[in-house]
């Protein structure tokens, strides 16, 4: 597998944040699932994905974007999102998860996954991004996970080394010409383009919360 910088990171998450703001100045504070599509973001979705909140703190991930699959060696659509992490770190993401889709706000989060047996350390950036289901209920959302250095063997699981939970302000005012956007994102096509594809130890977590 090829080596990701922090500029290709930046660029990706900026992408995929970028995007969502747009949804934002069209749709209001949290956009619909339904007006995402993959065309608005297409220079990043192998680190995208789409997950339902089933639960308090549970996501399942609904479609998942080519990167995610290397870093587990399987397909991941389907599978909770806590399975990309390792068992300690399960309850901060859970806790994360639950801002996310309460208030609703913004999880930002820097990962780490431990060296081992044909693999080197593996550092990682995630952002989520909350989503309304057709019902107007905030369940869904847009993430972002991208990695820097070698993949190695796989599967690859994340302690969280730091974790921003951003409170949401108001929708951005929407560009005065502002081209026309695809409206539909369909669950059940291929996931964005796949690929083929002993948990480490969690570090220190530390949680911030903004209210920004």
């Amino acid at each position: 597998m090829s080596g990701r910088g922090p500029d290709l990171a930046r660029t990706a998450l900026g992408v995929i944040e970028s995007y969502w703001q747009a949804l934002r100045a069209d749709h209001g504070p949290v956009p619909p699932r339904s007006a995402v599509d993959p065309r608005g973001m297409q220079n990043a979705l192998e680190f995208a994905f789409l997950i339902h909140h089933i639960a308090p703190g549970i996501g399942r991930m609904r479609v998942a974007g080519s990167h995610l699959n290397d870093l587990a060696g399987m397909e991941v659509a389907g599978m909770p999102l806590s399975a990309m992490f390792t068992p300690d770190a399960r309850d901060a993401l859970a806790r994360g998860l639950k801002e996310v889709f309460a208030r609703p706000a913004i999880l930002r989060a820097e990962l780490t996954s431990a060296a081992g047996w044909s693999r080197k350390p593996l550092t990682a950036e995630m952002l989520i991004l909350p989503l309304t289901c057709e019902a107007g209920c905030v369940d869904r959302a847009l993430g972002a996970l991208v990695t820097r250095g070698e993949i190695g063997r796989t599967p690859r699981r994340f302690g969280i080394t730091e974790m921003r939970i951003d409170t949401m302000g108001a929708a951005p005012r929407p560009a005065s010409a502002a081209p026309a956007r695809p409206r539909h994102f369909a669950e059940t096509q291929a996931p964005f383009a796949a690929r083929r594809g002993t948990g480490p130890r969690a570090p220190h977590l530390r949680v911030v919360v903004s209210n920004d």
